[in-house]
């Protein structure tokens, strides 16, 4: 399979949350069939949902030749052994590896949907995004840059 790449996206909220997402960019890293090609610095962000500690975020991208369930399949292996538990929507989580976007392509079904169908409205994912990839146009045509006008610097702050 010719190499694609991804970009993902990861926070936490618990259990030392600046550790959790520098030890998951680093146990991706080591992956044999993936290449860690950019890294975001880390962001502290208010949590959606309920009530809880504020996250931590970043967003890496990747250069990796495994295919986009076997991606997914290796992310929630990763979240598993550190312990995560899938309780409450947007709830507070030990980590978090969500693929945000895998080549150009378009995938819906139950397990994955890519591009992720929140991506383009959550600040905690385009502010580390664009600091990797300022240049970067989705397919629609949309600018990165154009999406993190819109959001408020209050709303995050680099560590």
């Amino acid at each position: 399979m010719i190499p694609e790449v991804a970009y993902i996206g990861l926070g936490s909220n618990l259990e030392d949350p600046v550790y959790q997402v520098k030890s998951a960019i680093d146990e991706i890293s080591q992956i044999k069939d993936i290449t860690l090609q950019h890294q975001s610095s880390l962001y502290q962000t208010k949590p959606l949902g309920p009530k809880q500690p504020d996250f931590v975020n970043a967003v890496i991208s990747i250069l990796t030749s495994l295919r986009p369930m076997e991606l997914l399949d290796t992310l929630l292996n990763i979240e598993a052994s550190r312990g995560r538990k899938r309780e409450i929507k947007w709830g507070p989580r030990i980590l978090d590896c969500d693929i945000l976007l895998y080549g150009n392509q378009s995938i819906q079904i139950p397990a994955l949907t890519v591009p992720h169908p929140e991506m383009t409205k959550r600040s905690f994912v385009l502010i580390p995004f664009f600091e990797i990839a300022p240049n970067f146009i989705f397919n629609d045509g949309k600018s990165l840059q154009t999406l993190v006008e819109q959001f408020n610097p209050d709303e995050y702050m680099k560590l």
